[in-house]
Order: C-alpha cells, then sequence, then structure tokens
C-alpha cells in the first residue's frame, strides 16, 4: 500500500542533523552508507582496478593451498583449486560489474540484489565476520613472521600488526590506493623470484609433489569425497569479492571514451584476483611439499614463513638474509591485504549498526573496533584451525553470495526484479524473501550437510549443496512472489520537461548538505529530499492521514492490517493514519 496523490501528509518538525568530523570528511568516510557519487570517483581505472587487485597479496592463499595439500593429497587439492578458481571468477563477475556500475558497496548491492533493508542486516554481519576472520589469519602470518626475524613473541606481534593498520585505513580507499601503487612492485618481485630459483637451482625440487598423498597417504589419488571436502575449504575464498565491490564502487562512469578500459579494468581489479589466486594456491602446495622434503614439521608447513623461508635459502645460502628476505616479503603482502580487510569489515559494520541503532559514529569507530575483534581471534590462536573455520563459515558465505549473483544474472534479465540496484531505505521493503529465503535455505541444507546428517559424500560437497540451493531457489522464489518484494515505493517523478536529472545535486532537508540524485529520496513526512543516511538514521514515527476519507471505509480491518504489513506500513486501529517506513 502505498501512499497516493489524493493523500494530505502530517508535518513534523524538522531538526538539523550535524554529523561529526569523522563522518562529514568524504576522505575519513568514503560514503560508507551511500552511493559513491560521480565527483568522488576521481581516480583512473587503472588505479582503481591496482587498488582492488593489490588484495590478491593475502598470504592465505599459500596457506589454504598448502592445507588442502597436506590434508587431501596433491590431485585432490589441485582439481579442487580450479574449480575454486572457476566458481570465483563466474561468481564474481556480476558483482564487479554492478558494483562499478552503479557506486555501490557489497552491502548496498546485497540491499538491492533481493535481501531488502533490514534483510541485509544479517548479510553485513556475515560479511563483517569474513574480514575479522581472515583479518586475523592474516595478521597472525606477520606476527610469526615478527617473530622469526625479530624475536618478538606472538601475544606482542599480534598486537603490533593489529595495530598497524588502524592508521593506513583511516583516511579510506585515498591512503590505502597509494599504499597499493607504492608496494607494488616490490611485492611482486618478492612473489616471483623465490621460485624462480628454486627452479634453477633445483629443478628436480618439486618433482614429487605429483604423487604425494596427504598427511594419511590416502590422496595419492583423485577422490571425489576428497576433492569436494577440499572444495570445501576453498571456496571459502569467494566472500573475497565483496571486498573488491568495495573498492570498484570508485570505478569512473564507463562512457565511450573509456569503455575499453573501463571493462579492463573492471575485470581485473574484479574476478582477475582469482587467476592470480589459484597461481598463489598451487605456489602454497609447491612452497610446502618443498618445506616437508626440508624436514619441517606438517603443522609447520602449512605456515606461509616456513614456506617461503625454505624458498629464499635457494635465493640467499646465508641464513639471515633469508629470514630478513622473508619477514620483509609477509609483512608487505599481509599490509596489503589487511589494509583491505579493515577497510571492508568498517563499512560492513557501519551498515549493520546505523540500521540496529539509528546512528553512526562513523566509519573510523568501526575500524578500531573490527581490529580489536581480530585481535582477540589472534590471541585464541584461530590460524591452527584454518581447515576447520573455513569449511563451516564458507557454506553460509557461499549460500549469501550465490542469492545475490543469482539475482543479477537470472532475475534481472528475466525481469523478476528490477533492471537497476536500490538500496535507499525509502524505497525498500524491510525483508525481501527472495535473498533472504534462499540463503537461509541454502545454509540450513549446507551446514546440516556439513555436519554430516546426510552422510560423508553431502558432507563433502556441502559447500556445492549451498551454491546449488541458492542459486536455484532465488530465482523461484522470485516468480512465486511475483517480484513484489523488491520495491516498496516508487521513485522520484521526471520533471516538469519530463527528465530527470540522475545526477543533478540536491539538498537534504535535514542535514541541509547537497548530494547527487541516486543518494536522495522524496520524504512524504519531511515534505522534501532526503539523503539515503540521514534517512536511515531516522528513528521517528511518520505519520501519514488520508485526506478522503476514513481507513475502516476504503478496506476491511484484516486485510487493511494484511496489505500494511507487506507494503511496510503500520496501520493504527481506529484511526486514519499509517506509520511509512521509510
Amino acid at each position: 500500500m502505498r501512499v497516493g496523490p489524493d493523500v494530505a501528509v502530517q508535518r513534523i518538525v524538522k531538526v538539523r542533523r550535524d554529523y561529526n568530523s569523522w563522518v562529514a570528511s568524504e576522505t575519513m568516510e568514503d560514503y560508507a552508507l551511500r552511493f559513491t557519487p560521480q565527483r568522488f570517483r576521481k581516480w583512473s581505472e587503472w588505479r582503481v582496478a591496482n587498488t582492488a587487485f593489490g588484495a590478491a597479496s593475502f598470504l592465505i592463499l599459500e596457506a589454504v593451498g598448502a592445507t588442502l595439500l597436506v590434508k587431501y593429497g596433491f590431485t585432490n587439492a589441485f582439481w579442487a583449486i580450479l574449480a575454486t578458481g572457476l566458481i570465483i571468477f563466474m561468481a564474481g563477475l556480476p558483482i564487479s560489474i554492478y558494483a562499478a556500475r552503479y557506486g555501490v558497496d557489497m552491502d548496498l548491492l546485497t540491499r538491492g540484489a533481493g535481501f531488502g533493508y533490514i534483510g541485509s542486516t544479517l548479510t553485513s554481519l556475515i560479511y563483517a565476520s569474513f574480514t575479522f576472520i581472515f583479518f586475523a589469519l592474516e595478521a597472525a602470518v606477520m606476527a610469526y613472521a615478527l617473530d622469526l626475524a625479530l624475536g618478538i613473541p606472538p601475544r606482542w606481534g599480534y598486537l603490533i600488526c593489529a595495530l598497524v593498520v588502524i592508521p593506513l585505513v583511516t583516511h579510506g580507499v585515498s591512503a590505502i590506493s597509494r599504499l597499493q601503487v607504492w608496494t607494488q612492485p616490490l611485492w611482486l618481485v618478492m612473489l616471483v623470484v623465490p621460485f624462480v630459483y628454486v627452479f634453477l637451482r633445483n629443478p628436480g625440487a618439486f618433482s614429487g609433489v605429483v604423487h604425494y598423498g596427504g598427511e594419511k597417504g590416502t590422496g595419492g589419488a583423485f577422490d571425489l569425497h576428497l576433492f569436494g571436502a577440499a572444495l570445501t575449504v576453498g571456496i571459502a575464498l569467494i566472500t573475497q569479492m565483496g571486498e573488491q565491490a568495495d573498492y570498484l564502487r570508485f570505478m569512473p562512469v564507463r562512457n565511450k571514451t573509456n569503455r575499453w578500459r573501463w571493462w579492463a579494468s573492471v575485470l581485473a581489479g574484479g574476478p582477475g584476483w582469482i587467476f592470480l589466486g589459484v597461481v598463489k594456491m598451487l605456489g602454497g602446495a609447491l612452497l610446502a611439499y618443498l618445506a616437508i622434503s626440508n624436514m619441517v614439521p606438517l603443522d609447520r608447513a602449512v605456515d606461509p614463513n616456513q614456506m617461503y623461508l625454505a624458498a629464499y635459502e635457494y635465493v640467499f645460502p646465508n641464513y639471515g638474509l633469508a629470514v630478513a628476505a622473508t619477514a620483509l616479503f609477509v609483512v608487505v603482502s599481509q599490509l596489503k591485504i589487511n589494509v583491505t580487510n579493515a577497510y571492508a569489515g568498517s563499512l560492513a559494520w557501519s551498515n549493520f549498526f546505523s540500521r540496529i541503532t539509528h546512528s553512526h559514529p562513523g566509519r573510523v569507530v568501526w575500524v578500531v573496533f573490527n581490529t580489536l575483534i581480530a585481535f582477540m581471534l589472534m590471541e585464541m590462536n584461530v590460524f591452527q584451525a584454518l581447515g576447520d573455520v573455513l569449511g563451516l563459515y564458507s557454506n553460509i558465505a557461499i549460500a549469501w553470495v550465490m542469492a545475490v549473483v543469482a539475482d543479477l544474472v537470472i532475475n534481472k534479465p528475466l525481469g523478476l526484479s528490477p533492471p537497476g540496484i536500490e538500496f535507499k531505505r525509502a524505497h525498500l521493503y524491510d525483508i525481501n524473501p527472495v535473498g533472504v529465503g534462499a540463503m537461509a535455505l541454502a545454509s540450513l541444507l549446507s551446514v546440516t550437510a556439513h555436519l554430516g546428517l546426510y552422510g560423508e559424500m553431502a558432507q563433502a560437497f556441502s559447500a556445492v549443496i549451498a551454491m546449488g540451493t541458492a542459486f536455484v531457489t532465488a530465482p523461484l522464489i522470485a516468480w512465486a512472489t511475483k517480484g513484489r518484494y523488491y520495491i516498496a515505493r516508487g521513485s522520484e517523478k521526471p520533471q516538469a520537461n519530463g527528465t530527470y536529472k540522475r545526477y543533478a545535486t540536491q539538498r537534504c532537508v535535514i542535514c541541509e548538505r547537497a548530494y547527487e540524485g541516486p543518494d536522495m529520496a522524496h520524504c512524504p513526512a519531511y515534505q522534501g529530499p532526503i539523503c539515503s543516511l540521514c534517512c536511515t538514521l531516522d528513528a521517528l514515527r511518520r505519520f501519514v492521514q488520508a485526506a478522503r476519507q476514513p481507513v475502516s471505509a476504503m478496506v476491511g480491518h484484516a486485510a487493511l492490517a494484511a496489505a500494511c504489513a507487506v507494503s511496510g506500513l503500520t496501520w493504527i486501529p481506529g484511526s486514519a493514519t499509517f506509520c511509512c517506513s521509510c
């Protein structure tokens, strides 16, 4: 039920909202809760792509490859890694395109791709948990490097590795892009050099890896059960596409002059990271085998520090130089990824808490919050449980991501959902059963499968169950509901000349700041345009009164209550008023 043109709106006294300096600063806030305006997309296509691609430095890729080798043998690890790369690329492509095209981060994209305004709150929490889990894993690797090179105990190394990231992230993508540009050449050289030296000085170093059967010796040949278990671990990395989207929203608007650069940059900065990711996972498996061949215990051979130390000893015969080179490479790699983890986490927490509390102290606050949670996980030694953590987490993460992908590649082309990405609270239902229902069902089936409820084979392929269920059920739910839960009320009407200047700025009636059209909505309560953040933070009950006739005369009480419930409106019995969800 929507408010029509023949209703009178109860006026509400407007109180100007002033944001603190952290929120008001575009550089520090980085439009954490907003559409990214055209005027802020000031970097070149290459610069944005390079910033996004820099996240591929994370050494957990090597750790995942090593873990798969040790647990499931080389053959099963190899095919699982290739399958992981293919799945992540196919899923990441539409996410990257829509994020770059519409200037929205992963949270806003999810909100408008089948989850609704409150429905995406849960996915924000899932996403935030991904960022601090991986922050903890990556920082733990860096702390081990400090222990190896400088003798700093891990408990102090964890603190140092957590705190050093905060000042690098407070100024958002402006500072992060500079860091990625400065460190990219050094990182690429240090990544490639040890492999080259190993192959040159000991061509047979990896010759036996293809026959390695894992710690139990059962993975010497392809085994469907082991392959599925390995795939479930590797595919947890699909959530990394959210971090790529968080950067790609700064991509310049595509036009006739830059369209080829735009597409190339979106591919490189979006799903393109997985090409290098696959190489790094396979490289991690090779280095783990090298470390095992040098009598490194299995539990230490999956540590990237030990892997690269074994390789750098071929580059520098002097052990001290090999340690120093390994530590430098690890620190650079982990700083490059953890600024991304901290940044993405601050966006996810901003979205989560703004909807729960109707307040927003600033993205910087959530940078610190996310870092502290990661620090506590490090103290709990989460790195030792890498395989178990990723195996369970991947089921829920895949269910979320694949529900979004299904909406983008099936629902929108078939007209089951609106063609664009609508993220504003004023125009969305609180809950869209398409994404929420698909994710819930896929999570339930895959998690119970992972716990062994349906047998060993289903347990091994729990990730595939999550992926297939979400991808199939999202379009089915959209078809069954006829897409009615995507848009609660229409957008602004065309201007007098028949055109709507989409990117023209409008002044918010609450904070009195000017924002571009996609960030603005008309508020019937405040009688003027309101920006998405002010609308999100507004906790007032807004009343719209029917002018022509009493509500009870228009429709029966039961029918009215039901209609209001699904329309984001609350009927107040005995009156002619509604409470608007916007």
